[in-house]
């Protein structure tokens, strides 16, 4: 299973790529694609279906987990927000990718124990199941690596309960 998560937005998004095997579970790459504000909205649409088709394709992705969003005081982002959405679920139907989504309550309970979290605590929680990792600039990684770790969670839950 190669699952990768994102934690989408047409500024940032943060990523991570998580390997599991029947062994142990590896960290195959993460980061931010940084998308610039000067160009378009259909041009950064472009360049985010561009990076992560990249990314599917390099690393035989089998499955992607996204962060839900939530409608707050901007009622354009979170459109905005869906065209990202709709771009990694285009991905996925076109290469077979299995889905999965969160919301941000439950990546917090799952990865903190506590749904209220920071994004601070988020992250110390994050890195804690990483000790080689270098605390990342953006918590937008730390978020994508929580994500991650979700899908990866409920994998193996799901394959635990067909059992």
């Amino acid at each position: 299973m190669v699952i990768l998560g994102i934690d989408p937005g047409l500024g940032v998004s943060g990523f991570a790529i998580l390997q599991k095997n029947e062994r142990n579970t590896s960290l195959l790459d993460y980061g931010c694609l940084t998308l610039p504000p000067t160009k378009s909205i259909p041009i950064r649409i472009g360049m985010f279906h561009d990076f992560f088709l990249e990314k599917i394709t390099l690393f035989k992705v089998t499955d992607i987990a996204l962060e839900t969003p939530f409608l707050g005081k901007n009622a354009q982002s979170f459109l905005k927000l869906g065209y990202l959405r709709g771009i990694m679920y285009l991905l996925g139907n076109q290469k077979n990718i299995s889905m999965h989504d969160f919301a941000p309550r439950e990546i917090k309970q799952m990865v903190t124990g506590f749904g209220g979290a920071s994004k601070e605590q988020v992250s110390r929680a994050v890195l804690s199941f990483f000790p080689t990792l270098i605390q990342p600039k953006k918590n937008d990684v730390t978020d994508a690596l929580a994500i991650a770790m979700c899908g990866l969670w409920h994998h193996k839950r799901n394959l635990f309960l067909s059992k």
